[in-house]
């Protein structure tokens, strides 16, 4: 899921592998706001599913993040969802419609959209992609061609991200 229509060129695409159900991802949420404060339309952030086994509403919250897009609320969903990680552990797939129908979506379709699962393909293919460039865990980040793992810490994450997204943007190589 990009923030960006699909016909307009990025300058810089950051590739965030994340999954909903994650307190790390959550940690990240922070550091994303303040790289698209400083980036701009210049930095495009893409959502990259990679839902863990060890979280059993993972899969779901995946799905119902593309649901979200498809509606013109991927970003505020995300967000809305990894900001109360510990609600979606207790409530499973009633708690993501939940959130939908708060940010005004169609709560029926997404309902719907987890039933008869039209986003499986899209979550399967990041995760396959993710595995094949070894992702392990979430969030993992890349940029440039560079992976950068942040499951354990988020330290220094951001700044490592800031200059390599600066030197893509100054056009010193991808």
């Amino acid at each position: 899921m990009s923030d960006f229509p699909a016909d307009r060129p990025a300058v810089a695409v950051l590739d965030v592998w994340c999954e909903l159900q994650c307190p790390d991802c959550r940690t990240a949420l922070d550091d994303l706001t303040a790289l698209r404060a400083r980036y701009g339309d210049r930095l495009d952030v893409r959502l990259r599913h990679f839902p863990l086994e060890k979280h059993r509403h993972s899969f779901a919250a995946a799905q119902a993040a593309e649901e979200a897009a498809e509606q013109g609320q991927g970003r505020p969903y995300v967000e809305a969802v990894l900001r109360r990680v510990e609600e979606l552990d207790r409530g499973g797939e009633p708690f993501l419609v939940e959130v939908a129908r708060e940010l005004g979506l169609d709560a029926e379709e997404f309902d719907t959209a987890l039933i008869d699962g039209r986003h499986i393909l899209i979550v399967d293919a990041d995760h396959a992609e993710g595995k094949a460039i070894g992702v392990t865990g979430t969030p993992t980040y890349v940029i440039g061609g560079e992976r950068l793992d942040g499951g354990k810490s988020q330290e220094g994450l951001r700044e490592r991200i800031e200059e390599i997204a600066d030197r893509l943007l100054a056009g010193d190589g991808e």
